[in-house]
């Protein structure tokens, strides 16, 4: 996968996305970081030991998470990975609020070890980072994915929609875009005179 797919990622987080867990705009998932918070500690796949303890998955489902997160929005030169900015935790909370995603979010991560099961002779968390990279590969490029993977692709380009959602909405994914909205400006004079001159208005 490319490494720099953050910055096509900042488009699917700025649009409604993440049908898979009932998310219905980017608004909702700024909502839903506020009401379950980010905590201070991180899950296990990112190097950290987490205070946080998941409502909706298992143990070993919250280390699958945590990891593909990382695989879909890892750490670079411009702010932290996905785990760092809290989005296991985001779509843990989105699991228990919107119930109707519980299935296909279950379904798709026990696909997911089942296909590694298959090629590589254990779980998806138990593999190495170039068999999981290309397990990943497989599913991230639809238009390009074998019919037999239907299920892998939708799952997984429902939870990439996920991640992005819970990233682009966080504090850290929201300084990472540069949004510069939502802050007052005491220095307010007006329109510019050249806006008047382009619309032919004046002042009134």
């Amino acid at each position: 996968m490319d490494i720099t797919r953050r910055n096509a990622l900042k488009i699917i987080g700025a649009t409604p996305v993440a049908a898979g867990i009932g998310l219905t705009d980017a608004a909702g998932g700024e909502q839903a970081h506020k009401q379950h918070g980010t905590p201070a500690a991180k899950p296990a796949a990112s190097g950290r030991k987490s205070a946080y303890k998941p409502k909706f998955f298992t143990a070993h489902e919250w280390a699958t998470v945590a990891l593909l997160s990382n695989i879909v929005i890892p750490k670079d030169e411009r702010s932290g990975s996905a785990t760092d900015a809290g989005v296991p935790e985001f779509i843990d909370f989105m699991m228990m609020d919107r119930p109707d995603g519980q299935v296909p979010m279950r379904g798709g991560l026990r696909w997911l070890d089942a296909e590694s099961n298959t090629r590589f002779g254990k779980t998806f968390i138990e593999s190495t980072d170039g068999q999981r990279t290309a397990l990943v590969d497989d599913l991230a490029y639809p238009r390009k994915a074998r019919p037999e993977f239907s299920h892998g692709v939708a799952f997984f380009s429902r939870f990439r929609d996920a991640v992005a959602t819970g990233f682009f909405t966080s504090k850290m994914g929201i300084a990472d875009l540069q949004y510069m909205g939502n802050v007052p400006n005491p220095f307010w004079e007006g329109c510019p005179e050249p806006c008047y001159t382009h619309l032919g208005v004046t002042k009134a």
